[in-house]
This record gives structure tokens, sequence and C-alpha cells, in this order.
């Protein structure tokens, strides 16, 4: 059976639980990561020298990196409607996927540090302002992505890259942004409502 290490309210190990209820595959998982176990733990470090959740174990193969876990098991169970073969349409959902991890993951680090985990390192009004905007302008980007789509992230069906990217949207819609700093993004808050009902880890 597969196991998963780290807490279920980590964003990253979210999108591993939601691919694997996607696919319907059994699991089990530990809890790793703050108030919980340390990654830092010599036995945890041996698996993820970054010391970061989550870690796939999966017989001897062990992996890192969210994206990858999920890129991995949608392969590994033959999902072409999650991750096609077919190299174009592939490349595409690959695309938005690292687009995710890259550009709008360190758009919204120092927004989400100061009024989500109140890091009194992240405190500076000029430095949360820039990063509001930024945040905000790369939602921007995935807005008119799914006013061109009209449905999901690539198109008109669901793909594993509607996974990581749901749970960013759900991400920026929750946080405690100031008054009237969050745009009307209509598509987004249609796709949002789409995703909805897809998991209990979205909904939770």
């Amino acid at each position: 059976m597969l196991k998963i290490l780290g807490k279920a309210a980590s964003i990253n190990v979210r999108k591993v639980l939601w691919a694997c209820d996607e696919l319907d595959l059994p699991y089990e998982r530990e809890d790793w990561g703050s108030g919980f176990r340390a990654t830092d733990d010599p036995a945890f470090l041996a698996l993820n020298p970054n010391a970061m959740v989550p870690v796939l174990v999966d017989g001897d193969l062990v992996l890192w990196e969210s994206n990858t876990i999920c890129r991995y098991l949608c392969a590994q169970a033959g999902r072409e409607d999650l991750l096609p073969n077919n190299p174009r349409a592939r490349a595409e959902v690959e695309k938005w996927m690292d687009w995710q991890m890259g550009d709008l993951n360190n758009s919204w680090r120092y927004a989400f540090m100061s009024l989500v985990r109140h890091s009194p390192a992240h405190q500076d009004a000029a430095q949360l302002a820039a990063g509001i905007a930024g945040w905000n302008k790369m939602m921007g980007v995935l807005e008119l992505q799914l006013q061109r789509t009209g449905a999901f992230v690539c198109g008109e069906a669901f793909t594993v890259a509607d996974i990581v990217l749901g749970l960013s949207v759900k991400r920026w819609l929750m946080a405690p942004l100031p008054a009237l700093s969050r745009p009307e993004y209509r598509a987004i808050a249609s796709y949002h409502a789409r995703l909805a009902d897809k998991t209990a880890v979205f909904a939770g």
C-alpha cells in the first residue's frame, strides 16, 4: 500500500491526497511537519533531504515534490484523462502544473506568511502590498485562461493540473486579504464552484 508522509493541513500534501481520491487508491498517511513529527528527524531526512512534505513511499520507490508525485500516480494508474500520453496535450497539463509550483507559489509567499501565518518577519506594509498585488496578478493569468476554456484549466476536461491549481484557488479565496484588495475574478469563482463537489480534500 502507498504511504504518504505529511500532515493533511499542508496544501502540498492535499494535492497528493486528492490525486489518490481521484484514482481510488488506498494509502496510509503519517503526520509529519509543524505540530507533528519534525521533518529534520534523521528518519525523514533519509527519505527527503529537503525536510519537506509530502513524501510518497511506493514499495522501494521514494518520491518528493508534490506535483511530481501527482504525475507519477496518474501515469502509474494509466489515467490518460488526467495526464495525457499525447506529448502536446501532456505538455499543456504539465505547463500549468509547473506554473503553479513556480510563478504562482512564489507570488503568494510573503502575503500568506504575513496574513495567515502572522510571521513577525513578514509584516512590512510595503512588501505586503506588493505581495498581494503580485498574487492577484498571477491569479489574473489564471482568470484569463479560465475565461478562454470556460471549464477547466486545460480545456473541457478535468486533469491533474486542476488538482494543483484548484487548491491554489481555494487558498487565494480563503486568504484574509484586506477589504477591496481581491479582484472579482468571475471565471475563477465559477471554477471554484465547479470543483467544490469533487473531493472532501478540496472541501475541507
